[in-house]
């Protein structure tokens, strides 16, 4: 059961934006969440701004995404530096 990814135009612009290495490393870990998109270290986040909402880590990069079981999609909404991912 595969989970079809899609990525926020402006996800994929804050993507475009980071170094070469962190966004092979990033697009990685996007395309294995098509196979388990609550893998371990997973965490679903909270509050009005992030209701419905999960993200996982990689290295200093947080991947913000929405998982939507009945249509067995993964939209990624968000990709930053952890610091400022949040904002």
């Amino acid at each position: 059961m595969a989970f079809q990814i899609f990525i926020t135009d402006s996800a994929q612009k804050e993507l475009d934006e980071l170094p070469w290495k962190q966004k092979q490393m990033i697009e990685d870990r996007i395309e294995r969440l098509a196979d388990d998109p609550r893998p371990v270290g997973c965490v679903a986040l909270h509050g009005k701004r992030f209701k419905g909402l999960h993200r996982i880590r990689s290295g200093n990069y947080r991947i913000i995404y929405q998982v939507q079981d009945a249509s067995l999609t993964v939209s990624v909404v968000k990709v930053g530096d952890r610091k400022e991912v949040y904002d």
